[in-house]
């Protein structure tokens, strides 16, 4: 009788979770639970990118380019497991370009391991700069601190390092915020003004969550993201 009642309990609570699920991803206007899954609007894609090892299940859903979310249950185990985002392409030479910014608010979890993050690539993606607007638990970015600077409207901490295959800029911001403003044009030519890169050519302008860890299902919002460029 015992064991029973255990495995009805638990029949309930997966049923449950499936229906909260379902509710959500039937009130979006797309969602999907591929690794890759991908939506366009407004020139906007966004993408699931469940990219790392051992990663767990995870949903993505969206409105618009401009207002996406996503459930994420990724094991405590170290290392990024995914990195669900909305990305806008910009294909354009530093020189050429007269602004680039852009507007966010997310809400987001007040555990796990992960960051609200841009992933800005350049020149064919020999280049990645990452802007990191807050971070939650064990995450740390790539490379050595070089110094701490304040630009395009924020005050972060730079890191200069590399993946195996490109160089990394990140840059940290010194205190968390869930919404705000960045003058993205400006943080690329401070970058040239060291000489880390010359006239690179802007690729894609993502903007999501770089999760390592969500332990039991966590939910993130991209409540508005928007990128514009002259």
């Amino acid at each position: 009788m015992r064991n029973s009642l255990r495995s009805v309990i638990c029949a309930t609570a997966v049923v449950a979770a499936t229906l909260s699920t379902a509710v959500a991803a039937h009130a979006a206007v797309w969602s999907s639970s591929d690794k890759f899954g991908s939506f366009s609007s407004g020139g906007y894609t966004i993408n699931n990118d469940v990219w790392g090892s051992g990663a767990g299940p995870q949903t993505i859903w969206a409105n618009s380019g401009n207002n996406f979310g996503v459930w994420s249950n990724q094991p405590n185990t170290g290392g990024v497991k995914s990195y669900p985002h909305s990305a806008r392409d910009v294909g354009r030479q530093l020189s050429a370009l007269h602004s680039v910014s852009s507007n966010f608010n997310v809400t987001r979890p007040g555990s796990g391991a992960y960051e609200t993050a841009y992933d800005i690539w350049a020149n064919n993606n020999a280049f990645e700069i990452m802007l990191w607007v807050d971070k939650q638990g064990a995450v740390g970015p790539l490379g050595s601190q070089q110094t701490t600077a304040t630009v395009g409207g924020h005050t972060w901490n730079v890191f200069k390092g590399s993946n195996g295959s490109n160089a990394v800029f990140s840059f940290v911001r010194t205190s968390n915020t869930d919404s705000g403003s960045v003058d993205i044009l400006a943080v690329l030519k401070w970058i040239e003004s060291r000489g880390w890169f010359g006239d690179v050519t802007l690729g894609s302008v993502q903007f999501g969550f770089e999760i390592t860890s969500s332990s039991g299902g966590l939910n993130f919002t991209a409540n508005n993201y928007s990128v514009s460029s002259s």
